[in-house]
């Protein structure tokens, strides 16, 4: 008898093995170590790039210091000058205005019918002393008449003609019209005063009107609008604050050994990181005296613990006309100082002829143009 072949059987899948689900997540889970891989390499590269840039720039020679910064012009508020509604702002912020220029009012609808009113006062006044001159003619020839008529009784009394008694009643109406002419010519006074008083009332409503005219005080850009067409301010309310284009300087923070060599008044440059091809001529025009830790917002070569001197750097006020665009504040930027007499480094040369497109306007500003 002859036994069938066997044949090999598979065992049925136990509970719990791998499906196909499982397989999927494992292949997720490759993806993200990929991707985490990919984005630290990234990181690596863009912190290798960083840091060639910053070492690789040439240092500065011996003689020279640099310091950061950022690009600060003179602050000046627009204000009002008494209490009063706003009726116009006439223009916004980055707008550029000139000295005397009209860049806002305020409303003088209440000071205009005061004015009026001590317009009206001058006139009753005017009015008031021409009749009161009137009268002191009247009584000044009365008094004359009365006065010549006592002297007449009074020398006709010895002889006779004139009793005393009526000498007396006529030098009682020379008295009475003298004591009406000063009377007549106090009211003449007192009308001439009420004139100068009303004139000086309308004075200084006119000047009130003319203060209620905000004006630019020199050429500068509005740097905040503070206040809106129907806000009440009150008396130094603030409408705009702007930035003097002709004051612009940077700080920077210097060390020690530094500062003690910087000469007042020696020439510097200020790079903006807006255009670092393009250096600004400047010099130092103060020195702090006393030491400070640098701030949080200003770095230095030198450590932060070391104590340093602050240093103003400022912009000539012809150079501005040239750099009136990129003027600011807030621009970063750095400041260099020179404490020997050796010759700027050549990336540090102002350039003779910046270019007219330097600065090219967008939105409103090319709109504008």
């Amino acid at each position: 008898m002859s036994q069938a072949p066997s044949s090999t059987v598979s065992p049925p899948p136990q509970a719990g093995a791998p499906t196909g689900t499982a397989t999927k997540t494992k292949s997720r889970r490759r993806g993200s170590s990929r991707a985490l891989w990919i984005f630290a390499i990234g990181a690596l590269a863009v912190a290798g790039g960083i840091a060639w840039y910053v070492f690789s720039r040439p240092a500065l020679p011996a003689g020279f210091a640099g310091g950061n910064g950022r690009l600060e012009a003179n602050q000046i508020f627009v204000a009002s000058k008494y209490q009063g509604r706003i009726a116009e702002v006439l223009f916004n912020e980055g707008d550029t205005v000139q000295t005397g220029q009209v860049v806002a009012r305020m409303d003088t609808s209440a000071l205009d019918a005061q004015l009026r009113e001590a317009e009206a006062q001058i006139r009753a006044a005017q009015d008031n002393r021409r009749a009161a001159q009137a009268q002191v003619d009247v009584k000044q020839a009365e008094y004359d008449f009365a006065n010549k008529q006592y002297q007449r009784s009074q020398a006709l009394v010895p002889g006779g003609a004139v009793s005393q008694r009526e000498a007396e009643v006529d030098n009682a109406a020379m008295l009475s019209s003298r004591s009406q002419l000063v009377g007549t010519q106090a009211q003449v006074e007192q009308a001439t005063s009420q004139i100068t008083a009303a004139q000086a009332t309308a004075d200084r409503l006119r000047a009130e009107i003319k203060d209620a005219v905000l004006v630019a005080p020199l050429q500068s850009r509005i740097e905040t609008r503070l206040a809106e067409p129907g806000e009440v301010l009150p008396a130094g309310g603030r409408v705009f604050s702007v930035n003097d284009l002709s004051d612009v300087y940077m700080y920077v923070y210097l060390p020690n050994e530094v500062t003690g060599k910087v000469k007042l008044g020696s020439e510097a440059r200020i790079v903006l990181d807006a255009a670092p091809e393009y250096p600004i001529r400047a010099f130092v025009s103060y020195v702090s005296p006393v030491a400070q830790f640098t701030p949080k917002t200003v770095e230095t070569a030198e450590e932060r613990h070391n104590l340093t001197f602050r240093v103003k750097l400022q912009v000539p006020r012809e150079r501005l006309q040239q750099y009136a665009p990129l003027v600011k504040t807030g621009l970063p930027g750095t400041g260099y100082v020179r404490y020997t007499n050796d010759p700027w480094p050549a990336n540090l040369e102002p350039k003779k002829n910046v270019p007219a497109d330097l600065w090219k306007p967008t939105g409103a500003a090319r709109e504008a143009q």
